[in-house]
């Protein structure tokens, strides 16, 4: 099973929309017969990868797959059927398909009279689709909210100057995060305001070859010379104020993972409607006294209503001259209430 977690996480293999899927073929004599990976949406699954390099070497054998093999025919046909007409006779998988289309592998290869096991290295496999598996079970995607600030918790200063609160080493892990995820999402008054590219670029500030959808969120008209709207990348508008219904049109177009990039005021709609699942923010060693703050007001009147976070990693991000430095924390809601 480490072995087919390793090859679901190949590099280059894209985040989504389809799960990452690793399978390892196995003799009787516990020897590997064959390996494979999915390769993203539209190629084979991983089952059918490794019995197509297996063939008649299949038979008898025994798959350990990441994720449980699919029931259902989509732009490929159900890994089910497909280890049953190989001949495979024990099927080891480590998380169930939550996917409501895909459901049923494990009944069907029963029926059959494979032996199954689940559940192997379950909390691995469900880490290597960490968004996937989130976005399948609550049926929205999984945000991430970003935002550098100073000490004093300010994102820019009185005259809205905010270069360089975030120093090059947090921009350049800025845009590593980025790439993780699949959509990035701001609201109408940073494009009008800020006029970001919102694109992924490498440390020679070239955009990287793909690139996460650009989502603007809220009512208003903006101009089209907004690089936002460029062809460096795809940019859809959602035209709400609603973050709900943001993440439902997120959703309906198979995005699982939302990096939250937008001022102030969108980030605390996001948190009061309890949408925000993780936090990631760079801390810069300055004080400004005054200036936007990083996020807008949230309803709080007392410190006992305080919205708390659990802080799952702290990391100093470091420059070349010693000088250029940010803190990152990442840290998630205690209580989330969708």
């Amino acid at each position: 099973m480490r072995r087919a977690l390793a090859l679901a996480t190949t590099p280059g293999v894209p985040l989504g929309p389809n799960p990452r899927v690793g399978c390892v073929l196995l003799a009787p004599d516990g020897t590997t017969i064959a390996e494979g990976f999915h390769r993203g949406a539209g190629t084979p699954h991983a089952e059918a990868a490794a019995l197509a390099e297996a063939g008649e070497a299949a038979r008898g054998a025994t798959a350990v797959v990441t994720l449980e093999p699919c029931n259902h025919t989509g732009r490929t046909g159900p890994c089910s059927e497909a280890l049953i007409a190989a001949g495979v006779v024990r099927v080891v998988f480590a998380q169930p398909d939550a996917n409501p289309v895909a459901v049923g592998g494990a009944g069907r290869l029963r029926e059959a009279g494979i032996e199954v096991v689940g559940g192997e290295m379950i909390e691995e496999a469900q880490a290597v689709n960490r968004a996937w598996t989130f976005a399948i079970a609550r049926r929205r995607p999984f945000v991430t909210w970003k935002f550098a600030t100073t000490l004093d918790g300010r994102s820019a200063a009185a005259d809205g100057t905010s270069r360089w609160v975030s120093s090059r080493a947090a921009r350049l892990d800025t845009h590593r995060l980025r790439a993780l995820c699949d959509t990035m999402l701001v609201g109408t008054s940073t494009v009008e305001v800020d006029d970001p590219e919102l694109t992924v670029r490498d440390e020679l500030d070239e955009p990287v070859a793909i690139q996460p959808l650009r989502a603007v969120m809220g009512l208003r008209d903006l101009p089209a010379d907004r690089r936002i709207f460029n062809d460096r990348a795809e940019t859809v508008r959602l035209r709400t104020r609603d973050p709900e219904q943001a993440l439902a049109d997120l959703f309906a177009r198979d995005r699982q993972h939302v990096f939250l990039e937008g001022g102030p005021t969108l980030a605390a709609a996001f948190l009061a409607a309890g949408l925000v699942d993780e936090v990631v923010t760079y801390v810069a060693p300055m004080l400004l006294g005054a200036g936007r703050t990083a996020v807008g007001d949230l309803g709080i009147g007392t410190i006992a209503d305080a919205l708390h976070l659990h802080v799952s990693d702290v990391t100093v991000l470091q420059g070349h001259d010693g000088e250029d430095t940010n803190v990152r924390l990442t840290m998630r809601p205690h209580l989330r209430r969708n």
